[in-house]
C-alpha cells in the first residue's frame, strides 16, 4: 500500500539511474549487477509485475521483499506474500518493535535491480501487502 506511515519510495533515484544509463553515463555492468541470490529469489519466489525492464526490455520486472528487524536473520528474511508478512509481524509482536520491509525490483533476464521502497510493518497493525505498486 503506497503512502503508508514510515514508507520511503525510491522512484526519483530509480529515474535518475535509468536516465544516466540511457545517456551513456553508466554502463550496463554498472546497473545490471544483482547478486545471484537476488536473481534466484526473483525467478523462484518473487512477485511478477506487468512492467518491462527499463534496461533490457526483454522481461518483466519482479519484486522481491525482505524483512529486517528483531528475531530475523542478519541477512533478512525473504517474504513471498502478504500473509507471510503478517505472520512474521505477529512473531515479533512481543518485542513491540517495527520490522522494516525492503522491496527490490529485479529483472531476471539482465540482473537490473533497484531498491523500490522501504516501509515499516508494526506488530499489532495490519501488515501491508507485499510490493505490488512499488516502482511507478
Amino acid at each position: 500500500m503506497p503512502g503508508q506511515s514510515g514508507e520511503i519510495d525510491y522512484r526519483l533515484a530509480r529515474r535518475s539511474r535509468i536516465t544516466a544509463f540511457k545517456k551513456g553515463r553508466l554502463s550496463r555492468q554498472d546497473v545490471c549487477d544483482a547478486h545471484p541470490d537476488l536473481v534466484r529469489a526473483a525467478r523462484n519466489v518473487g512477485e511478477p509485475t506487468d512492467e518491462p525492464c527499463p534496461i533490457c526490455d526483454e522481461a518483466d520486472l519482479v519484486h522481491v521483499s525482505y524483512v529486517f528487524g528483531p528475531r530475523q536473520p542478519p541477512s533478512g528474511r525473504c517474504v513471498t506474500s502478504a500473509a507471510e508478512l503478517r505472520k512474521v509481524a505477529r512473531g515479533v509482536g512481543a518485542a513491540k518493535r517495527d520490522l522494516a520491509c525492503y522491496v527490490v525490483e529485479v529483472c531476471p533476464a539482465c540482473s537490473w535491480n533497484h531498491l523500490a521502497r522501504v516501509f515499516l510493518v508494526a506488530p499489532g497493525r495490519r501488515a501491508a501487502a507485499t510490493p505490488k505498486s512499488a516502482s511507478r
